[in-house]
């Protein structure tokens, strides 16, 4: 769940429904088949993120390490996809969308590799690192191609596949790895292949975008924070907040909670928390894709509240169906409140502002990806174990949804500037 609605360079220009093909190539992809590619890279690129997600518990029974590492994998994932995004999200504005695909996916099945090799914390943290690299590099790329190839489905594809990917991720890793052999090379072996496929399909394809200048300047960090924007993000900021720290609370110590109150070893249960957190926020997005975004800000801070609510009683009464219940509730609030968000905040911004804006959006969520989730290893060590972090966790969340949840009430919605064609 680490790729953004939409990306740096969809954000300051207009696109066509459907670019013409750069000419002098023959037997390319149609542009449907192009278009369905690329879909299904973003859904395997965020299935590779979410596969290691049920395999935590065989690293630490193998290398006797604590959960302060399990989170600090983690985190050093979302802060490579950060980093990534901020520099060469919109790299393929300027040089093509293949040249920056073929790269990332090259990357990405290299690091298949590395996980199924693997022998050690210092192993899996550069895979980590690696990952989100080839992720954040590729999100950009994918998401303005898809645009290119086609506005409308393009937009609603970059909204759900990475919700999807990582479902389908966390789940289908969490069945390999209870039900069929070599558990830690599996499932990345199963992904390197999908990869490899995938890059063929991209040397196939057409390029989409024409190359411009502008190459080098493009990988400068730019932020931005017009007078319009400011009072409506620091009113996201606690929704923002609480959806991405719920995110990697889930996709770090999520399998070992859900496994506590089930009283069960499985790891497909680790799976299913994830993919019923991630799943539920892509349905949400499709389904309340036209509605106001003060609405779904209102849809998506109630969600958090009640949602980590029930997991909260679940918890306490030790009941595995009321904690897939209200994480079913809890990652609907994720999918509408980051979605609110990004339709509350972006609007507001001009043109030519609205890629600084979101690149601060994309810190706010990315950082609350990371770090909450790396304390939370930390309290869980050093304080009070994995059953009492939680609680402690989601009252945390949930405090910062009812305060973004108040600020949503107390103020009017602002007058959004015309968004481009």
């Amino acid at each position: 769940m680490t790729s953004p609605t939409a990306t740096l360079p969809d954000l300051n220009r207009p696109r066509r429904s459907r670019r013409p093909q750069i000419p002098g190539r023959s037997r390319r992809l149609p542009g449907t088949a192009s278009f369905y590619l690329l879909a299904s890279i973003v859904v395997a690129f965020l299935a590779g993120s979410s596969a290691p997600t049920p395999l935590y518990a065989i690293y630490q029974a193998e290398w006797g390490f604590s959960p302060i590492t399990v989170t600090l994998v983690f985190g050093v994932y979302a802060l490579a996809v950060l980093a990534a995004l901020l520099t060469v999200g919109s790299l393929s504005d300027h040089v093509g969308r293949r040249p920056v695909l073929i790269a990332a996916i090259a990357v990405q099945a290299a690091t298949m590799i590395a996980f199924a090799a693997a022998d050690g914390v210092p192993a899996l943290m550069a895979a980590r690192v690696l990952q989100g690299l080839s992720t954040g590099a590729a999100a950009g790329a994918i998401g303005a191609g898809m645009l290119d190839l086609n506005q409308a489905k393009g937009a609603i594809t970059n909204a759900v596949g990475p919700m999807l990917g990582t479902a389908t991720g966390a789940l289908g890793s969490g069945l390999l790895v209870q039900y069929l052999p070599a558990p830690t090379h599996l499932v990345y072996l199963a992904l390197f292949g999908i990869f490899v496929l995938q890059g063929v399909g991209v040397l196939l394809m057409s390029e989409t975008s024409s190359p411009r200048p502008g190459a080098l300047a493009s990988l400068r960090l730019q932020f931005a924070l017009p007078p319009a924007a400011r009072r409506p993000l620091l009113l996201a900021v606690p929704a923002l907040t609480a959806a991405w720290a719920l995110a990697g609370f889930y996709g770090s110590l999520g399998p070992t909670v859900v496994r506590m109150v089930a009283g069960s070893n499985s790891f497909v249960l680790g799976g299913l928390a994830l993919f019923a957190l991630a799943a539920s926020g892509g349905a949400v997005v499709l389904l309340l894709r036209a509605r106001a975004p003060r609405t779904l800000m209102f849809v998506g801070t109630v969600g958090l509240f009640v949602g980590v609510g029930l997991t909260l009683l679940a918890i306490a009464v030790t009941s595995e169906t009321l904690f897939f219940a209200g994480t079913v509730v809890a990652g609907a609030g994720f999918g509408a409140g980051f979605q609110g968000a990004i339709r509350t905040v972006i609007p507001l911004a001009s043109p030519h502002e609205r890629a600084g804006v979101l690149s601060l959006i994309y810190v706010v969520s990315y950082l609350a990806m990371g770090l909450p989730a790396v304390i939370a290893g930390f309290l869980v060590v050093h304080a009070g174990g994995v059953l009492t972090t939680a609680r402690e966790y989601g009252v945390a969340v949930m405090a910062l949804a009812a305060l973004a949840l108040l600020g949503l009430l107390l103020t009017r919605p602002a007058r959004p500037r015309p968004l481009p064609a």
